[in-house]
């Protein structure tokens, strides 16, 4: 039985899209070259444990959303069972996926300004 791969690079890839980074931007403050960093996100190299722990530091998240990402989790779409036993069609499971994504990208930006805030109070 073959283990399960971890899609690391690919959950790495999908945190960084999420936050509206750059491979560029990734790469210039984990002092890599953007070849090198777009390798990590292709899952063409082995990563180190304490290389994730600054790319989470980087992008802001826990290591832990970075090894088991879930996009349930980021969106809250757990309640699709609702939608479709009520007789949903897909068209409508699209509309709530695109209406969390909205509040996610409204909840980051509120955190941000939460941060610059505790920045400037420093």
């Amino acid at each position: 039985m073959e283990a399960q791969k971890l899609n690391i690079g690919e959950n790495i890839k999908k945190f960084r899209e999420l936050k509206n980074m750059t491979r560029e931007e990734i790469a210039d403050r984990l002092d890599l070259s953007v070849s090198a960093y777009g390798k990590i996100e292709r899952n063409e190299t082995d990563v180190t444990v304490s290389r994730i722990q600054q790319i989470a530091e980087v992008l802001q998240v826990e290591m832990s959303q970075i090894l088991n990402f879930d996009v349930s989790q980021i969106f809250n779409i757990s309640h699709n069972h609702l939608v479709q036993a009520a007789g949903g069609k897909a068209d409508n499971m699209h509309f709530y996926a695109d209406d969390y994504r909205e509040k996610y990208i409204k909840m980051l930006e509120a955190e941000v300004e939460r941060l610059k805030k505790l920045l400037n109070e420093k």
